[in-house]
C-alpha cells in the first residue's frame, strides 16, 4: 500500500510506500545499541504527555533498542529540568520493570549529571562532585543503568585535565556497576567546548584514556558525539579490551557500526529514535552476517539523519518528535518549552521526504494525513 501527497515545490506527487520491515525485532547480538528517546509534551510548556512518552519507549524496546533515558534527546537542560528528569527516570524505570516482569525486553540506562546546579553561579569541583553523586545515586536507586553525562558546570569550573580526572574518578568510585561515559561535543551543546580540559580532540582523548586506565572496572564504555568519524576510530582503537565505543556520530554511524577488520562501534544515538524500524532491520541483517542487507537498510537513513542533525545541531530533537508524530506515536506535535518551533516548515518538509525514502514512515496513510494537516496549518 502507498499514499500520495503533493508537497510545496514539487511538480509531481510524492508516493509514500508501506515499509518492508517487520513490526518488531529482537535485541541485536552483534552490537550493543541504545536509542536516546525524546519527550512528548502535553501543552508545549513543561507538562509531559506521559502516555505518548512511555509509548515511544515501548516502540524502541519492541524494535530491540535499549533506551537511553533523560539525555539531551529528551531536552535535558533545554526544557527538561532535573526535577522533571527525576520523574521521567522513575516512570521509565517502573515501566521497564513491568515489561520485564511479563518477559518483554526493556533495557534502560539513564543520564546522571549536574544540571540541578544553577547555571548562573560558578561552582567548585567539590560541589560538582556532590551533584554528580546525588544524581548517580538516584538513577541507581531506580534500578537503571547509568550514563554519566557531560557537565556544563564542570566545563565552566575545570582549569585543566586534572580537575576532570579528580571529579570523574571520585564519582566513579560510587558507581555500583560499570557506567557509560558521555562525551558530547560543542555542536550538540556549545557550553561543553573544551571538555576533558582541551579543545584539541587528541589531547582530550588522552585524558579520557587516563581516566579509563585508572577506573576501567567502573566503565562499560564511552559515548562519543563529536561528529568526527576519524577521531572516533582513533580513540576506539586505543580503548582497553572490554571497553565499548558507543558511537554518537549521527552523520557517520552506518560505517562506524559496520566496522572494519580492526573493530566496530556500538551505538547510543538520537538518530535511532528517528529511523527506528530500518535501523532495527539493518542490525538484524548484521547479526545474520548479511552485510549487503545491512547496507541496503541503513544507507538510506543516513541522509535523513544528516538533515535532522544539521546546524544548529542541538535542534535535532524537533525532527525526532516530528517523525514520532507522523508515525502516530504521539497525538500532537508538542515538545517541552515549545521546542517543536525550533525548525522551519521547509526543514520539516524535507525531513518528511527523506523519511519516506528511508522507509522510516510506518503508516503511509496516517503520515500523509498528518503531513497535509501540518501544511494546512502553515498557511493559516
Amino acid at each position: 500500500m502507498a499514499a500520495r501527497i503533493t508537497l510545496p515545490g514539487r511538480s509531481e506527487p510524492l508516493e509514500v510506500s508501506a515499509p518492508r520491515w517487520a513490526g518488531s525485532y529482537p535485541p541485536p547480538a552483534a552490537r550493543r545499541v541504545y536509542a536516546a528517546a525524546h519527550v512528548a509534551s502535553a501543552d508545549g510548556g513543561d507538562l509531559i504527555d506521559w502516555d505518548a512518552t512511555l509509548r515511544f519507549r515501548d516502540h524502541l524496546w519492541a524494535h530491540g533498542f535499549a533506551v537511553a533515558e533523560a539525555m539531551d534527546t529528551a531536552q535535558r537542560g533545554m526544557g527538561l529540568s532535573w526535577w522533571l528528569a527525576r520523574e521521567l527516570i522513575a516512570s521509565s524505570a517502573e515501566h521497564a520493570a513491568a515489561r520485564r516482569a511479563k518477559g518483554q525486553y526493556a533495557d534502560l540506562a539513564c543520564g546522571a549529571g549536574t544540571d540541578h546546579l544553577p547555571e548562573s553561579e560558578t561552582h567548585s569541583v567539590s560541589k560538582i562532585i556532590d551533584a554528580y553523586a546525588a544524581q548517580l545515586g538516584f538513577v541507581q536507586s531506580a534500578g537503571a543503568g547509568v550514563i554519566l553525562m557531560a557537565s556544563r558546570a564542570l566545563a565552566a569550573a575545570a582549569r585543566g585535565p586534572r580537575d576532570y580526572l579528580d571529579a570523574y574518578g571520585t564519582v566513579l568510585k560510587q558507581a555500583s556497576q560499570p557506567v557509560i561515559l558521555h562525551w558530547l561535543g560543542e555542536a550538540f551543546d556549545p557550553a561543553l567546548r573544551g571538555y576533558w580540559g582541551s579543545t584539541d580532540l587528541e589531547a582530550a582523548a588522552a585524558t579520557v584514556l587516563e581516566l579509563i586506565d585508572r577506573h576501567g572496572d567502573k566503565v562499560d564504555g564511552i559515548k562519543l558525539s563529536v561528529l568526527d568519524a576519524g577521531q572516533e576510530v582513533a580513540l576506539r582503537r586505543r580503548l582497553p579490551a572490554g571497553i565499548r565505543m558507543y558511537t554518537g556520530d549521527d552523520f557517520g554511524y552506518a560505517e562506524l557500526i559496520r566496522g572494519d577488520g580492526r573493530g566496530h562501534s556500538d551505538a547510543l544515538l538520537g538518530a535511532f529514535a528517528a529511523v527506528t524500524a530500518p535501523a532495527a532491520a539493518a542490525l538484524h541483517a548484521l547479526d545474520a552476517g548479511d552485510l549487503a542487507g545491512y547496507d541496503a537498510a541503513i544507507a538510506p537513513t543516513v541522509p535523513l539523519s544528516r538533515l535532522i542533525f544539521t546546524e544548529p545541531t542541538y535542534c535535532y530533537k524537533t525532527g525526532v518528535a516530528f517523525l514520532a508524530w507522523l508515525n502516530g506515536l504521539q497525538a500532537r506535535l508538542l515538545m517541552l518549552d515549545g521546542f517543536q518551533q525550533r525548525r522551519s516548515a521547509d526543514h520539516l518538509i524535507q525531513v518528511f521526504e527523506l523519511a519516506a525514502a528511508a522507509g522510516a514512515i510506518t503508516d503511509p496513510d496516517l503520515a500523509v494525513t498528518r503531513m497535509n494537516q501540518f501544511l494546512k496549518e502553515q498557511h493559516r
